[in-house]
């Protein structure tokens, strides 16, 4: 099995567990289990070394711990791709890059669109601008071969390009008032990592321990912590050669370690303690403000638009051309499904509205119906367009 084929293999298996644990998360938060759900969430969960001292609850050690290392794997598939895989060249990068940009930008103007002049509420605008790439091949892996395998790579492509995005709006818009000595620590260690770079260190424990003092100074500073995995990424070296000679690279070892953990632990854990919505305290007055609409709209409406859209253009202006056995129909439904935002957009609404409950779950209920909708219409859409359309429809 190919690296491309075990990869889709294993999201597409972490996308089914997502959703069961998502169900389990709503079950419980509107039973009278509720109780015992929001002090797990609570409980607290402390570090301490001399002075220094980590105190958050377990729901915080989960959005800027685990999902930390979430984004480390992140950044080393981006990374990856870029030096040899799906984006290493223009003409491969080129359709997944254009229809991820449109992907950010329609939902983007969508959420504004209903937002505008709201000053708090315009602090959600990157909410559905994020694709789940779990959830995405989950849907897609119940089709089959109905979906030809240049679509599935187009929507993992896509959504790295995606996730890259969602790293650069984090960075320069989800940051609080700095530290600069936290900033200079975490500077020293990016430093540290480069000349260990240069130098060939093929030690992964070395990388860890220099990636951990990077990531607590990083979360003491002000910016969000989960930006250090990625950091950490870029300087893990993609080939090595160890003491007795031997060539290896140590950043696809790591991908591949932490893909299972990653899949099956860290997403359906911090899917567990995000997702659960009190569905009780919810009116459907407030599910038709302008946060949740916004929402709701930006991921079914504006990721779809979005995408195809901007494919179509890229393709027509002859940019870039349709993937290998696809019609258009199966790309508008494979754009359909990148409206699955889900963890993506739950973790930027925990960093946008900071966890408020301004609007009673309102916000987050909108991220899964959006993303619900998304599934199934997608689902529906590549269910219908048979093995093998007609050649005209690609025309």
């Amino acid at each position: 099995m190919s690296f491309i084929e075990n990869f889709i293999k294993k999201e597409s298996s972490a996308g089914l567990l997502l959703i069961a644990v998502t169900v389990l998360a709503l079950i419980l938060q509107n039973s009278p289990l509720s109780q015992w759900y929001s002090g797990f969430l609570h409980t607290p969960v402390e570090i301490r070394f001399g002075a220094l001292q980590i105190a958050k609850p377990l729901l915080l050690w989960v959005n800027d711990g685990l999902m930390a290392i979430f984004f480390f794997l992140v950044g080393l598939e981006v990374k990856r791709e870029v030096m040899e895989g799906h984006l290493s060249s223009v003409r491969q990068a080129t359709l997944p890059g254009i229809a991820a940009l449109g992907g950010m930008v329609v939902p983007a103007l969508v959420y504004i669109a209903f937002n505008k002049g709201e000053s708090f509420a315009m602090n959600g605008w990157a909410i559905p601008t994020a694709t789940d790439i779990a959830f995405a091949l989950g849907i897609l892996s119940l089709l089959g071969n109905r979906v030809p395998v240049s679509l599935k790579i187009f929507l993992m492509a896509l959504a790295i390009i995606d996730d890259l995005g969602a790293i650069i709006i984090i960075a320069i818009f989800y940051t609080s008032d700095l530290s600069m000595l936290s900033i200079g620590i975490a500077s020293t260690a990016l430093v540290v990592l480069f000349v260990m770079n240069r130098m060939g260190v093929a030690k992964k424990a070395a990388y860890i321990l220099v990636g951990t003092v990077l990531w607590v100074s990083v979360l003491k500073s002000g910016v969000h912590a989960t930006l250090a995995g990625v950091a950490l990424a870029f300087f893990i070296p993609l080939k090595s050669r160890s003491a007795d000679g031997k060539e290896f690279s140590m950043s696809k070892e790591m991908e591949h370690d932490l893909h299972y953990w990653v899949a099956f632990m860290i997403l359906p854990l911090f899917a567990f303690v995000n997702a659960g919505v009190d569905l009780r305290g919810i009116s459907l007055d407030e599910m038709f403000g302008p946060v949740p609409l916004g929402i709701m709209l930006g991921l079914f409406i504006g990721k779809q638009v979005g995408v195809f859209g901007f494919s179509w253009l890229a393709i027509k202006l002859k940019l870039a051309t349709l993937p290998d056995s696809a019609t258009w129909r199966q790309l508008y439904g494979v754009s359909v499904l990148t409206g699955i935002g889900f963890t993506m957009s739950l973790f930027v609404d925990s960093l946008a509205f900071s966890d408020s409950e301004v609007y009673k779950y309102a916000d987050k209920l909108a991220i899964l119906l959006g993303s619900f909708l998304s599934g199934v219409v997608g689902y529906l859409i590549l269910k219908g367009s048979g093995k093998k359309e007609s050649a005209e429809v690609r025309k």
